[in-house]
């Protein structure tokens, strides 16, 4: 008989961390939320889905990241039919658990584009290899390289441009 995956142990080790990964995918907690809920859920489903639970993580991270893209496009497609509206400015929690420099970092990376902002996400918060991502998100390494490098671009732009808007007002 093949070992099975403890979901109880896998849940309690590794579902903030996952909610921290699918929060800079999707933008909101309750948002990331159910998308790690639903990951979990799946898994629960469908426990023979990994035959190796050693595998199991891997396979929660892909969930999550395909979960989210299809909330991403539930809300784009939400969006396209109706006025957008203001986001709520963030409330005082949330201010409070990051520190200016990583708010502005976090404001940058939400402004990549979708597979930018995965790569970045998965390599550098999720510590994923070059080849986990390219498990992950379904591309090849290749794409994985060009895309992190086309990223950290846009996001040193990004981070410039934000430096330079906020220096100007305070010269004022």
């Amino acid at each position: 008989m093949e070992p099975s995956v403890d979901i109880t142990e896998l849940y309690a080790a590794h579902r903030l961390s996952l909610v921290r990964l699918a929060v800079l995918l999707v933008d909101d907690l309750a948002s990331a939320e159910d998308v790690v809920q639903d990951a979990f859920a799946a898994l629960a489903r469908r426990p023979d889905a990994v035959k190796d639970p050693s595998k199991a993580l891997a396979y929660l991270r892909v969930s999550v990241v395909n979960t989210a893209r299809s909330a991403l496009r539930r809300r784009r497609t939400a969006r396209a039919y109706s006025p957008p509206h203001d986001l709520s400015p963030p409330s005082p929690e949330d201010t409070a658990v990051l520190a200016e420099e990583h708010r502005e970092v976090i404001a940058a990376l939400r402004r990549l584009a979708p597979r930018q902002r995965e790569v970045l996400v998965l390599r550098y918060w999720s510590n994923l290899s070059e080849a986990e991502i390219a498990h992950a998100l379904r591309i090849s390494q290749g794409t994985v390289k060009s895309t992190a490098s086309r990223a950290l671009v846009a996001l040193e732009n990004a981070m410039q441009a934000t430096t330079a808007t906020a220096s100007g007002k305070e010269e004022r």
